[in-house]
């Protein structure tokens, strides 16, 4: 079992105190020490927070360096109820007058009414076959590529609901549905592609009594109402337009080779022609370099709060005075500065609308950027133009996307700086734990010093007691 020790009772020396001063003063080290990791992890954090903003800066300068994104076009309708466009990369500037016709759309059959969708329609095949119909409809044509699918209708499918689940799980280009009118429930069936050649025509090979319900070959129409059989309810029909005065035709709404680069939806017939012009997606170059100013002053903004020391608060960034950050702010202060020889139009950053301001930031000058804008080529070449051989010709977004590149690749600037302040800090926390160690010990040693101290001078005193009393009793017995 442990002694018991309570140090100071034998002499009323205050050995609690004594060592725990003894003790604050050993521990010092570790303070400053503390004091040290505190710095050090500030300086860790904010190098983590420079590299995402230089990221940042990275990927909005990489946009600006790709030449095809200054080919960025777009796609305008004056009646977007009616026509609507898109354009691709590449597609060439222009203006299309284009007036619709018909739209594309499926054909759709509806059988006779039945009391219910539970109502028993017959046993036996059906047999689908997509393909074309003759403007009459007296003949048609099977779609090329393409083969007759036979259904099989058992004892347990021959209803409503049955039929339309073995048609739609048949992936035969037709989808079932059941319509409810005044007059009872129909099974509907439409081609799942619109187009003419995408029409179908039914039959049943096989017959066991009921499904001639069911039959179009071929479909009547409402003019010529069939005593059985399915009622053709739509005609498969091509999109029918016509594009600067020629006339093209698809088996769907959208026509994407009509004009080159360009997609145009077909969503009404129209009275008066369309007019879809294609030019430069200005508003898309436009978002490209206002992200490039925003992650640029981002970076900027944060690199002189980090660095700047405020003489009336007396407080200094985490970063003052460190070279890595100072190095890095003052290179892309001199980028934004430097003259390219890539574009005759546009040598400086000011030149194109991104003015520097006092505190190093940049600012977009909106007129002369709109300027700029309308000439995306000289843009191209100002911003994206590879010169290796020649620094004066390289593209100014690829400036900055190089040194980004340099700064937190993997054996990058600002990445070698945060492993060496990672690296830092452990090594501040190890020497912080050596030095509690080490305290520990000092701490136990001087409470048995200053215990056995204590002891000895509780039995001097003892002994002192001891002798006086004495001294008391042979004193009074020489009276």
């Amino acid at each position: 079992m442990a002694g018991i020790s309570s140090p100071g009772i034998g002499s009323g020396l205050d050995v609690g105190s004594i060592v725990s001063q003894l003790v604050a003063l050993e521990r010092r080290p570790i303070e400053l020490l503390a004091q040290q990791q505190s710095k050090l992890s500030a300086q860790l954090s904010s190098f983590g927070l420079m590299q995402s903003y230089m990221s940042n800066l990275q990927s909005a300068a990489a946009q600006l360096a790709k030449p095809e994104f200054w080919s960025a076009v777009s796609a305008s309708s004056s009646d977007t109820a009616s026509v609507g466009a898109t354009a691709s990369a590449g597609a060439p500037s222009g203006s299309y007058s284009v007036t619709v016709t018909q739209l594309a759309q499926a054909q759709s059959l509806a059988s006779p009414a039945f009391s219910s969708a539970q109502a028993v329609v017959g046993t036996g095949t059906l047999r689908i076959q997509l393909g074309s119909w003759s403007a009459d409809m007296g003949s048609f044509t099977a779609k090329s590529g393409t083969s007759a699918v036979d259904i099989e209708i058992g004892s347990g499918d021959q209803t409503l609901e049955g039929l339309r689940a073995k048609i739609n799980a048949a992936n035969a280009g037709v989808s079932a549905s059941i319509v409810q009118d005044v007059q009872g429930a129909r099974l509907v069936l439409t081609s799942t592609a619109t187009g003419a050649q995408n029409g179908f025509q039914v039959t049943a090979p096989v017959d066991n009594g009921g499904l001639s319900a069911l039959v179009a070959n071929p479909p009547a129409t409402s003019a010529t109402p069939p005593p059985t059989g399915m009622l053709q309810t739509q005609a498969a029909r091509n999109a029918q337009a016509t594009v600067n005065g020629l006339s093209v035709e698809s088996s769907s709404n959208l026509l994407d080779q009509a004009i080159q680069g360009v997609s145009l939806t077909l969503n009404k017939a129209t009275a008066s022609p369309v007019t879809i012009g294609v030019g430069t997606d200005q508003a898309t170059l436009k978002k490209g370099v206002e992200a490039f100013v925003g992650a640029y002053n981002e970076l900027s903004r944060f690199l002189s709060t980090q660095t700047r020391y405020d003489a009336g608060t007396k407080l200094a960034g985490s970063l003052q005075g460190d070279a890595t950050a100072l190095n890095l702010q003052g290179r892309l202060r001199s980028l934004v500065q430097q003259n390219t020889s890539a574009s005759a139009s546009f040598s400086t950053l000011s030149a194109i609308g991104l003015e520097t301001q006092r505190d190093g930031t940049l600012k977009l000058n909106e007129t002369r950027l709109a300027a700029a804008l309308a000439a995306p080529q000289e843009l191209a070449k100002a911003f994206s133009q590879i010169d290796a051989g020649n620094p004066a010709n390289q593209g100014m977004a690829l400036r900055f996307k190089s040194l980004a590149d340099a700064a937190i690749g993997t054996d990058g600037l600002l990445t070698q700086r945060s492993s060496g302040l990672q690296a830092a800090v452990q090594r501040n926390e190890d020497a912080q734990a050596r030095v509690e160690t080490r305290v520990q010990a000092v701490q136990q040693r001087l409470l048995r010093q200053y215990g056995a101290l204590d002891g000895q001078l509780g039995r001097l005193s003892s002994l002192s007691s001891y002798v006086s009393q004495q001294v008391a009793n042979w004193n009074k017995s020489s009276e």
